[in-house]
């Protein structure tokens, strides 16, 4: 019996689908690349190139959907730590985007560096729960130049080496792009076969799809590279005010781009990824400490489900400025419901403050706290081993398990997780260790994880290929 968490019964999530597909075919998208129009026109699409809407008739939608490749692998370089998407398992993925950390030594936040971003890489290379990779903090000397960011593409490749969820934001980088995942990972046909590499598109809400980044992932045709459509429109401010709506238009705004990207690659694989957010009413800001975030995201890959397409999914987060008891309530409160919703992806471990300011500490703690929601997940073990009704009677009334060999077989199973984070001693045995709190024993495992890994090399022959391009690039 597995644990879950349920949102949307069968019959609301084909009325979610058929109130999108009345949005897209009467009120249609706005599509800002003119490369998309093109091909979206050329697949069936009604295109008014004076206001560059795009609406989508339902044939079109069905078929694109049909088209969708469903169960693939995300691979990596490390052996072992390939994802097989619609498997029934999940993983993590650091969350993304931010510009500050909070600093271990000193308490307080500043500019991110390369270094901060090297350590969080690390960090998240080295911990198997996380599976896949988003940049989490971009260091202030990062620039947008061609030069740059193929020097950041194969600093990624140097520090992590599970699955790479980040793609060119430009068309332009493509090609070099495609030269370095050759040097790393073989042909073409075993890239188009293995997916080393996922991108992302977050399509602009309300209703629309941006030029730059998209046309980035289009140039990446014929490389067969999944990409996870995430938009992220947020409720009562660029979407309606309450929740069903929100992942209705949500909706909307993923099959409006599976079209465009079917259209481009038939086949293509898809992540269904959208991160269904709140604003404050107070504030108008985004406000990551709200259950209707969690609400909506468990009930977007209930929609992603239902699609058969595999999920991605942002549990809402916290707003809290540190690592303290506000975090703790949130990140928990917040994550576990939408983590029981079980998505192939879970994006979120490491920010505060919203999802602006990258904290390790919270890091390791947010990783606990998956771990936690994998054991609710598998839920109670009916096997017909597990019920020992034989040792119940054989200890009969008044016994003990202690010396049975069940039990010692037990504690040693999937039944029990005993977890090392936190005090479950005695209080003077608490008091005689220090006295710790979560937040200092995180940080002694951040500092004892960085001090003893080493992520997998590429290998001399491919570093001297890899200097050669950037150096290509920085001539550009």
């Amino acid at each position: 019996m597995k644990a879950s968490f349920q949102v949307l019964s069968e019959e609301e999530r084909h009325r979610v689908h058929d109130e999108s597909l009345k949005v897209l075919e009467h009120t249609g998208v706005k599509v800002e690349t003119r490369e998309g129009r093109r091909i979206l026109k050329l697949a069936g699409a009604s295109v008014d190139e004076n206001t560059s809407i795009v609406k989508f008739p339902r044939s079109l939608v069905e078929s694109s959907l049909k088209q969708v490749t469903r169960d693939f692998v995300l691979s990596a370089r490390r052996p072992g730590a390939d994802l097989v998407m619609n498997s029934g398992e999940s993983t993590l993925c650091p969350d993304g985007g931010g510009t500050m950390v909070l600093d271990c030594k000193t308490g307080e936040r500043r500019a991110a560096t390369y270094d901060d971003w090297q350590d969080v890489t690390r960090l998240a290379d080295a911990i198997d729960e996380v599976g896949v990779y988003w940049c989490q903090v971009h260091p202030a000397a990062r620039t947008a130049t061609s030069g740059s960011r193929i020097d950041y593409a194969c600093r990624v490749f140097r520090n992590f080496s599970k699955h790479i969820q980040d793609t060119p934001s430009y068309a332009e980088q493509v090609p070099l792009f495609t030269e370095i995942l050759q040097v790393i990972f073989g042909t073409k046909e075993d890239i188009r076969k293995n997916h080393p590499v996922s991108g992302l598109l977050c399509p602009q809400s309300p209703l629309m799809i941006d030029k730059a980044y998209t046309e980035g992932y289009l140039a990446l045709k014929g490389w067969n590279v999944p990409v996870a459509i995430m938009p992220m429109p947020l409720m009562g401010a660029t979407s309606p005010g309450n929740m069903i709506s929100t992942i209705v238009q949500g909706n909307c705004e993923v099959l409006a781009t599976i079209c465009l990207v079917q259209a481009n690659e038939p086949g293509v694989p898809i992540i269904y990824a959208p991160a269904l957010a709140v604003m404050n009413p107070r504030t108008a800001m985004l406000s990551d400490a709200s259950m209707e975030y969690t609400i909506m995201d468990s009930a977007a890959t209930e929609m992603a489900r239902h699609y058969g397409i595999p999920a991605e999914s942002s549990p809402g987060g916290s707003d809290a400025h540190v690592p303290n008891v506000q975090h703790f309530l949130e990140s928990a409160s917040m994550g576990m419901p939408t983590m029981l919703s079980w998505p192939d992806i879970v994006v979120g471990p490491g920010m505060l403050d919203g999802s602006t300011v990258s904290c390790l500490e919270k890091f390791v703690i947010d990783v606990e706290l998956f771990r936690l929601a994998k054991h609710a997940h598998r839920g109670v073990n009916t096997s017909k081993d597990n019920w020992l009704t034989d040792v119940i009677s054989s200890v009969g009334p008044g016994g003990n398990y202690l010396c049975e060999q069940s039990t010692a077989s037990a504690v040693r199973s999937d039944d029990w997780y005993v977890t090392d984070f936190g005090s479950h001693d005695t209080y003077d045995n608490w008091v005689a260790s220090g006295k710790k709190d979560v937040v200092e024993e995180a940080s002694d495992k951040v500092q004892s994880i960085l001090t003893a890994h080493e992520p997998l090399p590429l290998g001399d022959d491919a570093e001297k290929e890899l200097a050669k391009i950037c150096k290509r690039a920085s001539q550009m």
